[in-house]
């Protein structure tokens, strides 16, 4: 966990309907214990990812800039074992492949459904 010991959550999307949203389902008891940090784009995720260390991150795959794909590698070169839970509406099992490919711990798809979000957090958390 982060310096603070408290869990780090990144949330990356351009949309920040679905930042609130994604955040939302996480627990509560969970929130009200954790830091949560926000990205609108790959660029972001990837710098609040070196400056915050985020215990797991929510990643958009399509963003304008660098897209989730490109993000995803970028910060598997700056921690190998880090959590990334990739989020899409893009429903193809070729993206889906990719993203397990390049590294990601999981990959929800849009609209999320809130008991498999839940289900895939305590997986990866707990």
């Amino acid at each position: 966990m982060g310096l603070s010991n408290k869990m780090i959550f990144l949330v990356v999307d351009d949309s920040k309907i679905s930042r609130k949203w994604l955040i939302e389902m996480i627990p509560k008891k969970i929130v009200e214990s954790a830091v949560i940090i926000e990205g609108c784009n790959g660029e972001e995720a990837i710098a609040l990812y070196k400056q915050h260390q985020p215990d797991i991150v929510f990643l958009d795959i399509t963003m304008p800039g660098i897209d989730g794909f490109e993000a995803l590698k970028h910060i598997k070169e700056i921690n190998s074992d880090a959590l990334v839970v990739m989020v899409s509406a893009d429903r193809q099992k070729s993206t889906k492949e990719k993203v397990l490919s390049l590294g990601a711990s999981a990959i929800i798809s849009k609209p999320i459904d809130e008991e498999e979000f839940r289900t895939t957090l305590l997986k990866l958390v707990f």
